[in-house]
């Protein structure tokens, strides 16, 4: 399986274009993986999570036909996660050679979000309302939304995506994981624990809407605590912002003696 790093920036990307904290001056400088725009990922170019406004850019720079994603996972309807606009761009006239429709998963806000703005055309669109903690079959995983902490406005999602044999978290944008999620969690299996990094050192393991460094490592803990984890279990942060105060290196040295990745635009790892 190949989980391809899309973006790994929050709303505002590093460096964000209208910032000159020492930050986005560093990233300018420095370039390469200090470089990052809004998150996302794509398993297997089928599937993939979130809709950032970036995706244009992402599939030119990659190289990736977008005509064979199959499954679009939305985790919530901020704008650096969902750009339903974009999208228009699938369409009858405007695009050809599709030969299936995109299953575009969801909750209420995001599928009407999608709805209102795309026409209704069943050979390019089909639209799945999800609920907490029910599994659904996809056409290319298995996927259980997971309830995450991060706007006290939306239903947040988290994903648990079981793929030829393996299992994914995708636990970005959210601060310390809802007490049903952890429930949820409980022994079950994560190979990839792909988690919310939008805070440097904040000195708060259970912050809340977003996690910081101290909140990625204490995830860890109690993820060994739980045996989600196996002897090759990999946990990857991700969604940064320049507002944590720490380029790239600086997070790879903050997580490296811990065993966790720090996710860069384009990274892919293969498990």
């Amino acid at each position: 399986m190949k989980i391809h790093f899309l973006g790994t920036g929050a709303s505002e990307g590093v460096p964000n274009p209208h910032c000159t904290c020492d930050v986005c001056e560093k990233s300018r400088e420095l370039g390469g993986r200090n470089i990052r725009s809004r998150s996302s990922v794509i398993i297997d170019e089928e599937l993939k999570v979130d809709d950032p406004p970036d995706t244009f850019y992402h599939a030119i720079r990659d190289g990736i036909n977008l005509t064979g994603l199959k499954d679009l996972l939305i985790t919530h309807t901020h704008g650096d996660h969902f750009s339903p606009n974009d999208m228009i761009n699938r369409i009858e006239s405007f695009a050809h050679g599709i030969e299936h429709p995109l299953h575009i998963y969801g909750h209420d806000l995001a599928v009407k979000g999608y709805q209102n703005i795309l026409p209704r055309q069943p050979n390019r669109f089909a639209y799945h309302h999800v609920s907490l903690f029910t599994p659904i079959s996809t056409q290319t995983a298995t996927v259980t939304p997971l309830r995450a902490d991060h706007d006290p406005l939306e239903t947040c999602l988290l994903y648990y995506i079981e793929k030829d044999g393996k299992h994914i978290l995708y636990g970005n944008d959210t601060g310390w994981f809802p007490e049903e999620t952890w429930e949820w969690l409980e022994g079950k299996p994560i190979d990839v624990a792909i988690l919310d990094c939008t805070g440097g050192f904040n000195n708060d393991k259970r912050s809340r809407n977003h996690m910081c460094i101290e909140t990625v490592l204490e995830v860890q803990r109690v993820f060994q605590m739980q045996n989600n984890l196996n002897s090759e279990s990999r946990i990857v942060a991700t969604h940064f912002t320049h507002n944590a105060g720490l380029v790239y290196d600086e997070f790879v040295k903050a997580f490296q003696p811990h065993g966790i990745d720090v996710a860069y635009d384009g990274m892919i790892l293969n498990i």
